[in-house]
């Protein structure tokens, strides 16, 4: 499946019905008066989040949704059908901004939550609205309120426990791969991966959480190199980073540049993402042979006192440890945003 992460859409409420002008006409009931009824209301645009949807790929091809408009009043005080309204599912982490000022319209990142997009218009009264004592033919009726039309943007940042940044063929995709079901493509040449792929891990304890793998970031990546920095935002929502560091002995780069390269770019695209909690792995362990980049990569962890681990996916060596780290690591994020929420004092706050 192909991975779309940003589109543009148009969508359109439905237009209100019109209201009926209509007289009630029987036999032996000489002052029939005034029956019309009240238009319909239009159809109202809602995004709702499916868990099942991890990419805005349908919404590349088909850009318009129009929702149906109310029905029309009728006689005999029949009032129209409301319009049906139109549901637009969209992946966990969609932001929705209008395209014409840039406001940030919705945040939509868990299951239950929902968006009103554009409201549809109320629908007319008919003619039995407007008799009175004084005037008892009224010869009036409304027209339906016009529908919202919106130009927006979707914008989707995956939403995941933990994120897998480094340079290109530092062990992302294998490690992923290695921990969780996900098959991202693996090969021996930068920038195999070219979009964030999304895997589930159960840790030894058995607690699961999500792990992303964001692609490669190299030097001057915010200036548009290699793929830039449009992937960055799906490490956003991340609690936290894993900063993965290729030690082989087919690797050019000294590690602790690897590592600054990587930071350096992260706080050029966003101070609050370099701020985010990480740690630093060393990866391809089987693959070393010159002892001496790892050395100097732990020592540089421990002098920052950033946690440190070595691991390799091909062997399996440490991934047990790193498992265990992160799953307590991601459980106490989890309890400390909990606890940072406010409370709510009564029932009416929390069901308004």
């Amino acid at each position: 499946m192909q991975f779309i992460d940003y589109v543009t859409i148009i969508v359109s409420s439905g237009h209100g019905g019109k209201g009926c002008l209509s007289f009630r006409r029987e036999k032996y009931v000489p002052y029939g008066g005034p029956n019309g009824g009240d238009g319909g209301k239009g159809a109202d645009v809602i995004f709702i989040v499916d868990k099942q949807l991890n990419t805005l790929l349908d919404y590349k091809y088909n850009r318009i949704y129009n929702a149906k408009n109310g029905g029309y009043g009728m006689g005999k005080d029949c009032h129209g059908q409301n319009g049906p309204d139109l549901f637009i599912s969209v992946p966990a982490g969609t932001i929705i901004k209008n395209m014409d000022t840039g406001e940030v319209l919705a945040d939509l990142t868990s299951e239950n939550d929902r968006y009103i997009a554009a409201k549809g218009g109320r629908g007319g009264k008919g003619n039995a609205h407007f008799k009175s004592s004084t005037h008892r033919t009224p010869r009036l009726c409304q027209p339906g309120e016009p529908g919202q039309e919106v130009n927006l943007i979707l914008e989707l940042k995956l939403v995941a426990d933990v994120g897998l940044i480094g340079l290109p063929n530092s062990g992302k995709s294998t490690l992923i791969a290695t921990v969780s079901e996900a098959r991202p493509k693996i090969a021996d040449y930068p920038f195999t991966t070219l979009v964030p792929n999304l895997g589930v891990v159960k840790s030894p304890d058995y607690t699961s959480f999500v792990i992303a793998d964001i692609p490669g970031i190299i030097k001057d990546a915010h200036l548009g190199a290699g793929l830039g920095i449009r992937f960055l935002r799906h490490a956003q929502r991340s609690k936290m980073l894993l900063h993965l560091i290729d030690i082989s002995d087919m690797s050019e780069t000294d590690p602790v540049t690897a590592f600054e390269t990587v930071s350096k770019e992260l706080e050029d695209y966003s101070v609050e993402l370099s701020q985010k909690e990480f740690a630093i792995i060393a990866t391809k362990l089987d693959a070393t042979s010159n002892q001496q980049k790892l050395l100097d990569l732990k020592e540089f962890a421990v002098s920052k006192n950033i946690p440190f681990f070595e691991i390799s996916s091909a062997t399996g060596q440490g991934i047990k440890e790193l498992l265990f780290y992160l799953a307590k690591r991601v459980k106490d994020i989890k309890q400390t945003h909990l606890s940072s929420l406010p409370v709510k004092d009564s029932f009416e706050e929390v069901y308004p």
